[in-house]
């Protein structure tokens, strides 16, 4: 999968609407966890050092297409800002004259972000109208919200088939790295899955079996396979209702000869709540009215005897009850596990907010191999599925000057200048593109997300001792007539 990224595109003096996933925790209106700020910063950096006039969007939570004011973007456009060392103006919507306005005062190498996108119902229907309005922000577009990719939204589908539009350095990099663990994975191939259910996963686990080596489970779905091999799992979370499918795949592994990891020993407790009495137990004698919460220490050694050798790891979900301290020590620890294989020269991959967040939480997420910014994304990718905010990225024209042929009746004359000036200008990157290949062309957009935007954000932070930068609300006016209707 060869996508055409912000490399290949004519961005100077040109607006470019720019899809981010800034769908980030806040707590007391802070952003609590900015993994998903930093590792958009490369591409935003390239944008504007290559004299762009950058129009970021994003979503945050769901606010199911109604304004709330605890899911405005202000905070995330503060700390973006702190990031950068320069203000980051967010208007008072998505659309309106006044944001119309705001776009049209860019200039060269400024910025601005929109707000909330899903205050807006038009959003998530992929109302074409709205996509419309959206389009006519910007010549150029660039997704690099690969945590939405497989929603076919107005941003992430609707705006891109009325644009050019190219890959950002994070989308690049989530689909080269997931592409070699689907396409290509050096062996011996393990994953990791944990979290609730069987039935969300159920996909992915039938495509990585014929694929993988070493499957190794854990977190409230193990409790599923518990049940398909006979043992009982008391008041514990499962999914009844799937025990005849966990059979199965248990079936299809053996056939497959792929080594299946099952807890042998687990914490219990009387209740999921913070302060309730827990214990270690095998995993044959779970008392009728206690809760599986966790994986005990023999399992652990269990799991981490499976994934010595292994040469590429998967991992995602928790392998406990991730929330509450006291039954997060299990994916802590494999979390720290999983880093040391890393050092050692595996490929570890990780994806999956829990799972992300037991890594940098311990300070380790610079050790891993990448950490993808995409949970349910991730997993439909690895299922084989084509995600619709990736299909409807610009291919790779197979051969130099030949072109894609794609761009809206609209903007025909201005998509294919712009295409032709991408496969013209940089032929170097005309092939699938590999971090060693990024940092050649652009060194800011290869790391991994935890790596590169540090680095970026201390280059541009430089000279802004507190970066204090102040975030104006700008095009406050909301005419009812700018909303798209339906």
């Amino acid at each position: 999968m060869d996508k055409l990224t912000v490399r290949d595109a004519d961005v100077a003096g040109k607006r470019v609407f720019t899809r981010v996933d800034f769908n980030v925790p806040l707590e007391d209106g802070k952003v609590t966890d900015d993994s998903r700020i930093r590792a958009a910063i490369p591409t935003i950096h390239y944008l504007l050092t290559h004299g762009a006039r950058v129009v970021l969007a994003s979503h945050l939570g769901r606010p199911d297409g109604k304004v709330q004011d605890g899911l405005r973007l202000r905070p995330v456009a503060e700390r973006l800002s702190q990031l950068l060392g320069r203000n980051v103006p967010v208007t008072g919507d998505a659309l309106g004259i006044g944001t119309v306005d705001a776009v049209k005062r860019l200039r060269n190498g400024e910025l601005l972000m929109l707000e909330n996108l899903r205050f807006h119902a038009a959003e998530e229907r992929n109302d074409p109208e709205f996509a419309r309005q959206l389009a006519d922000y910007a010549e150029v577009y660039v997704n690099d919200a690969f945590g939405t990719a497989h929603r076919a939204h107005a941003s992430t589908v609707g705006v891109a088939q009325l644009l050019p539009a190219h890959a950002g350095f994070l989308m690049e990099r989530e689909i080269s790295m997931l592409s070699r663990l689907r396409d290509n994975p050096a062996h011996p191939f393990a994953t990791v899955i944990g979290g609730a259910k069987v039935s969300g996963k159920l996909k992915v686990l039938d495509h990585l079996m014929a694929k993988v080596d070493v499957l190794v489970l854990g977190g409230g779905m193990a409790n599923t396979f518990l049940l398909a091999q006979g043992k009982t799992v008391g008041k514990s979370l499962a999914e009844h209702d799937m025990v005849d499918e966990a059979r199965r795949v248990l079936a299809a592994a053996e056939k497959a000869k792929v080594r299946v990891i099952l807890p042998l020993d687990v914490v219990v407790a009387k209740e999921v709540t913070r302060g309730t009495e827990y214990k270690t137990i095998p995993a044959e004698k779970i008392p009728a009215s206690w809760h599986i919460v966790d994986v005990g220490r023999a399992t652990l050694d269990l799991m981490e005897e499976a994934l010595r050798d292994a040469k590429t790891v998967f991992w995602n979900g928790p392998l406990g009850v991730f929330e509450i301290p006291s039954f997060a020590h299990g994916t802590r620890a494999i979390a720290r596990y999983l880093a040391t294989r890393a050092d050692s020269g595996a490929t570890v991959v990780v994806g999956g907010g829990d799972s992300v967040a037991a890594i940098q939480q311990q300070g380790m997420a610079d050790r891993f191999t990448h950490i993808s910014t995409g949970g349910g994304a991730s997993l439909e990718f690895l299922e084989g599925r084509d995600l619709p905010g990736v299909s409807v990225l610009l291919d790779r024209p197979p051969t130099k000057g030949r072109s894609t042929g794609r761009a809206s009746a609209k903007k025909a004359g201005s998509a294919k200048a712009s295409d032709s000036k991408a496969t013209a200008r940089e032929p170097a990157a005309a092939t699938g593109a590999t971090a060693k290949s990024s940092t050649t062309k652009a060194p800011t957009s290869t790391a991994s997300p935890s790596k590169a935007p540090k680095k970026v954000s201390t280059a541009l932070a430089a000279g802004s001792s507190t970066s204090k930068a102040s975030t104006a609300k700008v095009g406050e006016t909301r005419p009812a007539v700018a909303r798209a209707k339906g």
